[in-house]
C-alpha cells in the first residue's frame, strides 16, 4: 500500500497524528494486531500510523503499489516472493524485526525443504510452520478478474470458456494454448466478485493429469 500525500485527507490525518506521543501511536497500531519494528524512527510510526487509519476508513487516498512479476524466476524463493501474498508478508516481517536468522531459513526451506527440514527442523520449528501456513494463504479477490493455467489443451477455447460459464456470467475471455505444454492460458473476467471466488475455490490446485495442477489466481 502507499499513501497519496497530495490527498487533503491525508493530509489532515497526518494534523491529527502529529499530536499524539509516539507511545500513543505505537499503541493504536499495536492494538490493531500490527508489530511496530523496533528500528523505526518517530517520523516512519507516525506515518505508519496515517496509513493504517487511512487504509481502516476506506479512503481512495490509499492507493495499491503496483508491482511488475518476471516472466520467469531465479529460485522457488525468488517465485514465492511474488506469487504468495502471505509468505512475502511474513518474509518483510522478518525484514523489519531485522531477523536475518529466519530470513535465511526461510530462504532455503523454499529452495530446498527436505534438507531445511533436517537443518532447522528442531530449532526452527515455530519459523517453519508460520512458513508453511503463510504459503497457503492466497491472494484476496478484490476484482471479478481472474487468471488461469492448466485446462487441458483439447478442450478447446470453447470448451474452457462453456466450463467458466457454467459458475456464472462470463463478460470477458481469452486464451491460448501454451508453447511449453499442451494446455490452456489466459484470462476471464466475470459478471461478479463472488463468481470469481467460486472459480478459485472449485478449480485452483485440481489436479488435471499429467504431472499438471489447474492455476487460478485474482488479478486487477
Amino acid at each position: 500500500m502507499a499513501l497519496d500525500y497530495n490527498d487533503p485527507q491525508v493530509a489532515e490525518e497526518f494534523t491529527k497524528v502529529q499530536t499524539l506521543t509516539l507511545e500513543e501511536c505505537e499503541e493504536e497500531i499495536t492494538g490493531n494486531g500490527i508489530p511496530v519494528p523496533p528500528t523505526m524512527n518517530d517520523m516512519d510510526v507516525r506515518l505508519m500510523l496515517v496509513e493504517l487509519r487511512m487504509q481502516l476508513s476506506g479512503s481512495s487516498a490509499v492507493k495499491e503499489d503496483v508491482e511488475t512479476i518476471p516472466d520467469s524466476f531465479s529460485s522457488k524463493f525468488e517465485e514465492a516472493l511474488y506469487t504468495k501474498p502471505g509468505f512475502k508478508e511474513l518474509y518483510n516481517l522478518m525484514k523489519e524485526n531485522g531477523d536475518h536468522n529466519s530470513m535465511n531459513v526461510a530462504s532455503e526451506y523454499l529452495n530446498d525443504p527436505e534438507l531445511a527440514r533436517k537443518r532447522y527442523g528442531e530449532t526452527y520449528k515455530s519459523t517453519l510452520q508460520m512458513i508453511d501456513v503463510a504459503l497457503k494463504q492466497e491472494k484476496p479477490v478484490k476484482t471479478p478478474n481472474v487468471a488461469f493455467s492448466g485446462f487441458p489443451a483439447n478442450m478447446g477455447e470453447m470448451g474452457c470458456k462453456m466450463t467458466l460459464e457454467a459458475l456464472g456470467e462470463v463478460v470477458d475471455f481469452e486464451c491460448e494454448e501454451s508453447d511449453d505444454f499442451p494446455i490452456l492460458t489466459g484470462k476471464v473476467s466475470f459478471a461478479d466478485i463472488e463468481t470469481a471466488k467460486a472459480a478459485i475455490k472449485q478449480y485452483n490446485g485440481m489436479d488435471m493429469g499429467m504431472g499438471t495442477k489447474l492455476e487460478m489466481k485474482s488479478i486487477e
